[in-house]
């Protein structure tokens, strides 16, 4: 049987949203083994003086738990 667990987390990125994308599932599989998948929830930015200044998407990363 396979348990899978979600986590949320959000990543950052002066690019885009989808730096932050990558640069975020990237970050988890340094910690987190068995990623099976991720489900953006949520894209935010900031601005700075008129302009964006990060691209923010938070995300619920899933894993497959180990025995």
């Amino acid at each position: 049987m396979t348990v899978a667990r979600v986590t949320k987390i959000t990543a950052a990125s002066p690019k885009s949203f989808d730096d932050a994308v990558h640069s975020g599932i990237e970050r988890a599989a340094k910690t987190l083994r068995g990623i099976t998948g991720f489900h953006v929830i949520e894209q935010k930015a900031m601005v700075a003086d008129g302009k964006i200044s990060q691209y923010l998407a938070t995300m619920e990363v899933i894993f497959v738990l180990e025995d």
